[in-house]
């Protein structure tokens, strides 16, 4: 295990926060308050409830109309550019709340995930502060739980693929932002394929200069290997086991972009309803060709009871066992900072 790599890989992390200034190609994207607009549309969130409670949410409206964040976006901002995709984020860097798409509400709100009743939450595995980069979903993708899987050998986890954007920015929950794809990691996840794909922001100072895992190399040296780490060891503070990689390591940029195509294939055949949809909520609003799970814009609200504007409450205090360290030892054993 690279336990005593990963920790020289993080603290190389933290000593490469200086970034060197380039042109990038830059996405048309700008915040206003609780609204994005990205390339003409206008994206904006709708939070109702306290964070880090199992009854809050959060709705996305296209163009002022209810819409999926897993179904409504693109994968593609331009489908000649394969390398180049939508993301969006759900877990903003080094905070730990569980926060992912919920597959089963209609629209698919983002909501906070649970674990034996209460709000789930990582642990701070040391060197690293929750979750060390931005983590989010691969819109219009499916991890198909249909069949197994080529390269992995294993079903998806009949969710939409999971991405992680080492870009230097922390990034918020609903953000959609344009990332390159630089290679992924295929992970066996209790026999499931739940594949973590590497990407880096458009806007990133380094963006223009990286196209492979080993570009990234050369500018955030340790990076790669310390979130691969981060991968396998992750859930041990939970009680799980260490999490094995498929390959043992990071697949190429050209093979991770296929992938994806390939996921985005699959969702397609789940919002036509061709396929097992395994309990999938996949009515969208924006794609009319597809009859089975189309709704019109202006009824989604009605029918779904989708309220039309916020209502935050104060966020819940995360639980104290949240709040500390917890450490791994080279033969995997887990150590608390309270518990030595």
């Amino acid at each position: 295990m690279l336990v005593q790599q990963c920790l020289a890989g993080a603290a190389l992390l933290l000593a490469s926060t200086s970034a060197l200034p380039q042109p990038v190609r830059r996405q048309t994207n700008h915040v206003e308050n609780n609204s994005t607009t990205v390339n003409g549309t206008t994206y904006t969130l709708t939070e109702v409830g306290a964070r880090n409670t199992l009854d809050w949410r959060m709705w996305l409206e296209r163009d002022g109309n209810p819409a999926s964040f897993w179904h409504d976006i693109p994968t593609y901002p331009d489908e000649s550019s394969p390398s180049v995709i939508n993301f969006v984020v759900e877990i903003p860097r080094w905070t730990s709340g569980k926060i992912e798409i919920n597959r089963e509400e209609p629209l698919n709100p983002i909501f906070h995930d649970e674990e034996d009743g209460e709000p789930r939450f990582v642990q701070d595995i040391w060197p690293f502060k929750a979750y060390p980069f931005l983590y989010g979903s691969i819109p219009q993708t499916w991890e198909s739980p249909n069949f197994d899987h080529d390269f992995t050998g294993f079903p998806g986890d009949n969710d939409p693929m999971d991405a992680f954007d080492v870009s230097q920015d922390k990034g918020y929950t609903g953000q959609i932002k344009q990332v390159k794809i630089l290679g992924g990691l295929a992970v066996n996840d209790g026999g499931e394929t739940d594949w973590k794909m590497l990407v880096i922001g458009l806007e990133d100072p380094i963006a223009s200069m990286v196209d492979t895992a080993e570009d990234l190399e050369k500018y955030r040296p340790g990076v790669i290997a310390a979130y691969r780490e981060w991968f396998h060891i992750y859930k041990i503070a939970r009680g799980d086991e260490y999490i094995p990689i498929v390959g043992g390591s990071y697949v190429n940029a050209s093979f991770a972009a296929k992938t994806v195509n390939d996921s985005h294939r699959f969702w397609q055949a789940l919002v036509a309803g061709l396929v097992d949809s395994n309990e999938i909520s996949y009515n969208q609003t924006t794609m009319a060709r597809y009859s089975d799970s189309y709704v019109q814009p202006n009824e989604a609200a009605s029918r779904f009871d989708i309220p039309r504007s916020s209502d935050i409450l104060p966020a819940a205090e995360k639980p104290e066992k949240f709040q500390e360290y917890y450490y791994i030892s080279s033969n995997l054993e887990l150590l608390s900072s309270n518990n030595p």
